[in-house]
């Protein structure tokens, strides 16, 4: 009887074992669920559309600011559901993590997901920070009951990179002012060549309401340059609610490639309305031409460069705002 006993102790102690090891090797084993990824379009209620754009900080690298800046976001819309976002990078940060991240931050909150369109710059306004959001989510009151208008000064530009932005800037502010007629600015962006700190002073005076960015496109420019762009509370966008896409990006710079980028972004909007307005974010001169060529409509538009996408392909990249059905 005592072998039988032992015998019986020795298989209990082997079969415990051998559980314990395959419920180790099970863990190790476990595979975390992928981030979704976000909506090509989503669309909110024009008559409650918020604006905001997140301060910037140098604390961290490009993971750790952009949890922060989307935490931060929830903090300025009050936990609105966020509609689009579109997220301008500075650095050497792998911009394919950004939708990834905003993803799982509003995941953990059970939020839907907004549209989101990446865009790599050359510098923002303080040494260590890599990127700013700039958001637009669905509040619960009705703020827009006059509609929006979208406006965009034209390109003002100088000989060389050596030039100070400051008066492109100043320019560019005063002819997008003169575009908003008054109106009361909720969204501003400026691009510049060189992201001086009077330019964000300047915003700040002259659009006090206006949630606003500036952003240097370019490392290395070849001549200076400023041209800014925004939305106003009260204008011809009347349409019930608005479809914001995110980028849609073109691989390669030959035509056939620009033909099939533009392919895919009428594929994202089909079914909404009439196009409001529409953002191309090209890399090189050359691609400039080419979008122009297969979408003439590109060449009323202000076009500035920048430095880079979330492709090593990429050429350009382009989003929209339209009507949404």
């Amino acid at each position: 009887m005592r072998t039988t006993f032992s015998i019986a102790l020795l298989t209990l102690l082997c079969l415990s074992a051998a559980v314990g090891q395959k419920r180790k090797k099970e863990e190790v084993t476990q595979v975390l669920a992928l981030p979704k990824d976000p909506p090509v379009v989503a669309t909110g209620e024009t008559a409650r559309l918020v604006f905001h754009a997140t301060p910037l900080t140098n604390k961290g690298l490009l993971t750790a600011q952009t949890r922060e800046a989307v935490k931060t976001l929830l903090k300025l819309n009050g936990g609105a559901a966020v509609v689009h976002i579109r997220a301008f990078v500075a650095g050497s940060g792998d911009l394919r993590r950004v939708p990834q991240i905003i993803s799982e931050v509003l995941t953990e909150k059970k939020m839907e997901l907004p549209s989101v369109s990446v865009i790599l710059g050359g510098a923002l306004g303080m040494t260590g920070s890599q990127i700013v959001l700039e958001a637009v989510s669905q509040g619960k009151k009705e703020v827009n009951r006059n509609g929006l208008a979208f406006a965009h000064s034209q390109v003002f530009t100088a000989p060389d990179a050596l030039s100070k932005a400051q008066p492109l800037v100043e320019q560019a502010v005063e002819a997008l002012a003169k575009e908003f007629n008054n109106a009361e600015a909720l969204r501003v962006t400026c691009y510049v060549s060189n992201v001086e700190p009077e330019a964000a002073a300047l915003l700040a005076k002259r659009f006090p309401t206006a949630a606003a960015v500036v952003i240097q496109t370019l490392r290395g420019p070849g001549q200076a340059y400023a041209s800014c762009e925004g939305v106003t509370r009260g204008g011809s966008i009347t349409a019930p609610k608005l479809a914001f896409s995110g980028t849609q990006i073109a691989f390669g710079a030959a035509e056939k490639d620009a033909v099939l980028a533009f392919q895919r972004f009428d594929q994202q909007l089909a079914g909404q309305g009439p196009l409001i307005t529409t953002n191309l974010y090209p890399l090189s001169s050359r691609v400039v031409e080419t979008a122009k060529k297969v979408r003439p409509v590109i060449a009323s538009l202000p076009v500035i460069l920048f430095e880079g996408l979330a492709s090593m392909d990429a050429s350009f990249a382009v989003d929209a705002v339209a009507a949404a059905k």
